[in-house]
């Protein structure tokens, strides 16, 4: 059972041993060069823009950050995406809290849809980069090269359950045809926005310590915090809302 899941690509650690950007840093071998056209025009953006304009770009506001930032990423060490990626969900997640076989659970099974490098697996080996959601990127339209380039493959590959736990913004990157499991949190009978980045983060967590493969164990699976209420259904998507405690 796979886990789709956003980035957090605001928020991430600086830190990384692995090898700079190189096809054997990624899961999937033929999606590299659909990579590298990204960073390609990524690289060209920062090096014709002022660290002004990058200031707004990335959505920072100290200049040293922006200059931090306003080179390109291929060069640098690099960490696994789930290390890489601090928000608030992978705050709730603590991958670096579970056993090894939750470790090995989460790595081999989430696949996060990065405005950078696509859609990559939680092991997959990223350098420190700043893209501030909904960025443009000049002569390209990220979500729609994502969703038409990369999106062959993850039909073929995600099997015939995922758990969608990304945000609304990054289903413009890819519909899966497959069956969907998603989660809406309530609160006091109102859906919590903010936080339900943090209720998310803790589902992925709680699949990886149960080592959930199937559908009927999903639905057997008790989440700390969160009381089931019902289960909707529209087309190919079952929809978890649960009250949050």
């Amino acid at each position: 059972m796979k886990i789709l899941l956003a980035p957090s690509e605001t928020k991430v650690s600086d830190f990384g041993e692995g090898i700079p950007f190189c096809k054997e840093n990624f899961s999937f071998d033929e999606l590299f060069d659909k990579r590298d056209y990204i960073l390609n025009i990524y690289e060209q953006h920062l090096k014709c823009s002022s660290l002004e304009e990058l200031s707004d770009w990335f959505g920072l506001k100290s200049l040293k950050d922006v200059e931090k930032y306003s080179t390109s990423p291929r060069f640098e060490k690099t960490a696994k995406a789930i290390q890489r990626y601090t928000g608030v969900a992978y705050e709730a997640l603590s991958y670096d809290t579970l056993d090894k076989n939750a470790q090995k659970y989460i790595e081999e099974n989430v696949v996060i849809f990065s405005n950078l490098f696509g859609a990559i697996l939680a092991k997959d080996l990223i350098s420190d980069y700043k893209y501030k959601q909904g960025a443009k990127l000049p002569n390209i339209n990220i979500e729609t090269y994502m969703k038409s380039e990369f999106s062959p493959f993850l039909d073929k590959y995600l099997g015939e359950v995922v758990v969608d736990l990304r945000a609304g913004y990054y289903e413009k990157f890819y519909t899966p045809k497959c069956q969907v499991v998603t989660y809406k949190f309530l609160k006091d009978g109102k859906v919590v926005s903010h936080w339900a980045k943090h209720y998310r983060g803790i589902v992925a967590r709680t699949l990886a310590q149960n080592n959930i493969k199937t559908l009927e164990e999903l639905f057997d699976m008790p989440i700390s915090g969160l009381k089931l209420k019902e289960i909707t259904e529209s087309k190919n998507i079952k929809t978890f809302v649960c009250d949050v405690d």
